[in-house]
């Protein structure tokens, strides 16, 4: 196993590298002028102009896309540095800290929720596959698979939060009004609710289909009549013998879609105008601001490639049947 994981990142290593030289010149392709977005229009044009280059050297934007590349690989590996935000003025670090924590925060009770119904939800439709609870569960996957976030996201913002007032119509938490304690919480809470709901409504379609799908080959399976024909109860037939074997499918995508959450959701985050990694990003783009769209979406590659390593070691594990050298 240990020698499985150390080859596996290594072979890893080329690939993020490629990922970064793919996304550091593409986002140089981008339109658009990040310095000049930096620098105020009321000066006279030899001030400008001196600014300008002296903001250009400052950036390293007067050296050439390979020396700019290669400039920031090393304060990465060196001084964990990714780079300097035009949109902010600040370190990428530091403007991207926040945003990642409340991805996390959101994300940790969306995974929980989805996942648990997700589950539930799968084995009984699998349990009584063509009843009616299983048809309309199909008809919901159908219909909430189908409806876009932002116009679901509007729709709950609309109904509990225009119309019933239970919770804030979005943004973020005041610290600085609530302190410490249950204000606090309670405040977080409340303006957690409706992005919570929305992403697992989303994720719950195709989830649970694949759990129901999953669940309903290893039930066709012939080590099931074998169980059931020894006496065993359903209960003990369905959990200690389907669902571990259905579990093998399942797991590599329960992982990738927990490490795809994480990412953030830039359609979700934009209508509650939530402060995550989403709507960073998008706020990014608008704003030219290359060196923190290049830091996240290398983010975002790393951690899609650690999602792919983690399902094959997981199914590595889950299924006997594979070894892992």
């Amino acid at each position: 196993m240990l020698r499985y994981i150390i080859k596996r990142i290594i072979i890893l290593i080329p690939v993020v590298i490629v990922i970064s030289l793919i996304l550091f010149q593409i986002s140089k392709l981008m339109p658009g002028d990040p310095i000049r977005a930096m620098l105020p229009t009321n000066m006279r044009p030899e001030v400008y102009q001196t600014a300008y280059d002296n903001m250009a050297r400052r950036l390293g934007h007067d050296k050439s896309w390979i020396e700019q590349y290669f400039r920031w690989v090393s304060n990465i590996v060196i001084n964990r540095d990714l780079g300097y935000s035009t949109m902010f003025n600040r370190p990428v670090i530091d403007v991207i800290g926040e945003p990642l924590r409340n991805t996390i925060l959101l994300n940790v009770f969306v995974n929980i929720f989805y996942l648990s119904i997700a589950l539930l939800i799968g084995i009984k439709m699998a349990i009584k596959r063509n009843s009616m609870f299983d048809n309309s569960m199909q008809v919901f996957s159908i219909v909430t698979y189908s409806i876009p976030s932002f116009f679901l996201g509007l729709s709950l913002i609309f109904i509990f939060g225009v119309h019933l007032r239970w919770v804030p119509l979005g943004g973020m938490p005041n610290r600085a009004m609530l302190g410490e304690g249950w204000p606090l919480i309670s405040s977080w809470i409340r303006h957690l609710a409706l992005p919570v709901v929305t992403l697992t409504i989303i994720s719950l379609a195709g989830a649970m289909r694949y759990v129901r799908n999953a669940m309903i080959d290893a039930l066709s399976q012939d080590y099931i009549r074998t169980a059931r024909s020894k006496g065993l109860s359903e209960k003990v037939v369905i959990y200690s013998h389907a669902f571990r074997n259905a579990l093998i499918p399942i797991s590599t995508v329960i992982v990738v879609t927990i490490f795809a959450l994480l990412i953030g959701s830039v359609v979700t985050e934009s209508v509650f105008q939530y402060n995550g990694m989403g709507l960073l990003l998008l706020k990014a783009v608008n704003s030219r601001d290359t060196m923190t769209i290049i830091s996240m979406n290398l983010i975002f590659a790393f951690v899609n490639v650690i999602a792919v390593l983690l399902a094959d070691i997981i199914y590595g594990l889950v299924d006997p049947r594979i070894k892992l050298k």
